[in-house]
């Protein structure tokens, strides 16, 4: 069995949380944006319904959304999220961003380990390639499964856009320049499971995405 990924679309921000896990039925949770008790039972009764055993949670960008589940991973799980070392700052004003939104949220833990672009990660029979690909966030990464031939994007790529580069950390150039480096590398079959929206892969991105024409 290949390695299989369940999307949850969680929050007023409609962000993608999403499982991946395979025939180990060891499976890593990617961005857990699950705020609502609806979305974490949604997610608890998936993990329980599939005896899977989480072995990490990992962020690709610590921007609210993304991290609005990462304490109650914790008191679920035992989990500590994982990110870059470099979105610290970012993860550390999670709490006092969601307030300018008029969202409360619990301030997420600190990470328990830092992803390292170039570093594998692995767990059961799946690994990822770790590629860094700053300039929606000052750290953003994706992770690559050659295996299966998929891409966790985060928000650096969207299905005919690209993540915002308007908030702290953001930078337009260098988010451009690491698309078409890290992202556009992988092969054109390759598809794009993104922060937000529909999937995609990165033939079409390169075909038709409008900031790259």
């Amino acid at each position: 069995m290949a390695t299989r990924i369940q999307t949850f679309t969680c929050s007023p921000f409609q962000e993608n949380t999403y499982v991946v896990f395979d025939e180990s039925k060891q499976a890593v949770l990617i961005d857990p944006g699950c705020y609502e008790a609806f979305e974490r039972t949604q997610l608890a009764d998936f993990i329980s319904n599939n005896k899977l055993e989480l072995v990490r949670c990992l962020l690709t960008h610590a921007h609210l959304d993304h991290v609005f589940g990462c304490a109650w991973v914790q008191r679920t799980y035992g989990l500590l999220p994982e990110c870059h070392e470099d979105e610290l700052g970012v993860l550390a004003r999670a709490q006092q961003t969601a307030l300018g939104y008029g969202i409360p949220m619990e301030q997420p833990p600190q990470p328990a380990a830092f992803i390292e672009p170039g570093k594998d990660i692995s767990f059961g029979h799946t690994s990822f390639e770790v590629r860094f690909v700053p300039g929606h966030s000052p750290a953003s990464v994706v992770f690559y499964c050659a295996q299966s031939g998929f891409v966790i994007a985060g928000d650096t790529l969207f299905n005919g856009s690209i993540g915002r580069t308007d908030l702290p950390g953001g930078h337009h150039d260098t988010l451009i320049v690491k698309i078409k480096t890290e992202l556009f590398s992988l092969p054109e079959d390759t598809k794009v499971y993104s922060g937000h929206g529909l999937t995609t892969t990165i033939g079409r991105e390169k075909r038709n995405n409008p900031f790259f024409q």
